[in-house]
């Protein structure tokens, strides 16, 4: 999967939106309900760089494969930097996207979640 195909995902997800933030960020947000669930580096050096957050043992087993760190400032809540999104098999970044898009989708409040699914029915 390139850059383009998982931007294009990602913004396919129930609710999702996203959010281009100039410098000094130089990201491109994806948010469900107001909450992050990915973004992408849009500057160089590192320009196209994507990151998400993960389990706790998904963090431990990611952040040990080569191409993929701990994400600069986010890494203390278990978001990981993927280098480059092509190294990646197609299936296993999906899987790990939308668990970062269940995960801030869960983090909303019931109400606040039940009017954002309503929303889309």
């Amino acid at each position: 999967m390139d850059t383009k195909q998982l931007k294009e995902f990602c913004a396919r997800l129930p609710g999702a939106a996203w959010q281009l933030h100039d410098a000094p960020a130089n990201i491109l947000v994806y948010s469900v309900g107001g909450k992050r669930f990915a973004h992408f580096k849009t500057s160089q050096p590192e320009q196209w760089r994507f990151s998400i957050k993960v389990s706790p043992e998904r963090f431990l087993e990611l952040t040990d494969v080569p191409g993929i760190k701990p994400a600069r400032w986010l890494a203390r809540f278990r978001w990981i930097t993927i280098v480059d999104v092509r190294s990646m098999p197609d299936d296993y970044l999906r899987e790990l996207v939308e668990w970062s898009y269940r995960k801030a989708l869960g983090s909303l409040s019931k109400k606040r979640r039940a009017a954002l699914l309503s929303s889309l029915s």
